[in-house]
């Protein structure tokens, strides 16, 4: 049996605050496969659990799924420390057995390229250096968050689609913008510096593909906002893939149950 994806690359889950969308990311996993899974940074949100956050069934659920995984199609997973799950420095490196093991960064060589993967947070100074600012921006964020919450609550009693009010504003605001030009130009500086060809990151929650300066720059994007993964074909071709257009209502009850996978593909490349 044949997995959908070689590689599948996904990060900033945030599991453990109000905004974690573990109940897709879950339905995401049972409905794809792949040989290699990279969970890139913030899976697990330990600044909101520290302010109170709460970890649920579903959010176990995650990992859960992730093991199913690893016994059912052998896949590789590798867990990269993010800003928001920084405690894992304290066990930096670690290895599991032959399939799971925890890292700061990694080196994906695929079809004849070489990618080098990292959370991004390395780039981030507010982050990096100045902790208790980057907790006020946690704060406002949340609170971002759940103003979108409730305002996609009033838009669907209206019949209309969701929208991402949080991620209108970041692309509005100019210093965001900014920040985020140079966050991606920076990261392909690095790729450069490494002799990669290539970087995947997350951090920013922006899905992105795009060349910048001969370096291949790609974003797993988020499970907050977005609801995106990075997915690696086995001719090594990369695209996004986009959750909400996923139709699982006949899949999810018995495709894990059954020997087959899903024959076609129903994602949207964005």
């Amino acid at each position: 049996m044949r997995p959908t994806y070689k590689t599948i690359v996904i990060s900033d889950l945030h599991l453990g605050s109000k905004g974690a969308k573990a109940k897709e990311v879950n339905e995401f996993l049972r409905a794809n496969s792949c040989h290699q899974l990279i969970l890139n940074g913030d899976i697990i949100d330990g600044w909101q659990l520290k302010k109170g956050g709460s970890w649920k069934k579903k959010h176990t659920g995650f990992f859960r799924a992730v093991l199913k995984m690893m016994d059912r199609f052998d896949t590789e997973v590798i867990y990269l420390r993010g800003n928001h799950d920084d405690f894992l420095d304290q066990i930096l490196p670690l290895k599991i057995g032959k399939q799971f093991s925890i890292r700061q960064d990694y080196m994906l060589d695929s079809h004849g390229k070489k990618y080098f993967i990292t959370h991004g947070d390395i780039f981030d100074s507010i982050t990096s250096q100045m902790k208790w600012l980057a907790y006020l921006g946690d704060i406002g964020y949340t609170f971002l968050l759940w103003l979108n919450k409730w305002y996609n609550q009033y838009r669907s009693w209206q019949g209309k689609p969701y929208y991402s009010l949080s991620q209108v504003i970041k692309q509005k605001v100019k210093a965001a913008v900014n920040f985020i030009s140079d966050f991606e130009e920076k990261l392909a500086e690095l790729a450069k510096a490494k002799e990669a060809d290539g970087i995947i990151c997350g951090h920013i929650h922006k899905a992105e593909i795009k060349e910048i300066d001969g370096i291949t720059y790609m974003n797993s994007g988020d499970w907050v906002e977005s609801l995106t993964a990075l997915v690696e074909t086995h001719a090594g071709e990369w695209k996004l893939i986009d959750y909400p257009s996923f139709d699982l209502k006949s899949e999810l009850s018995d495709i894990w149950a059954d020997s087959s996978l899903p024959s076609k593909e129903k994602v949207a490349v964005i």
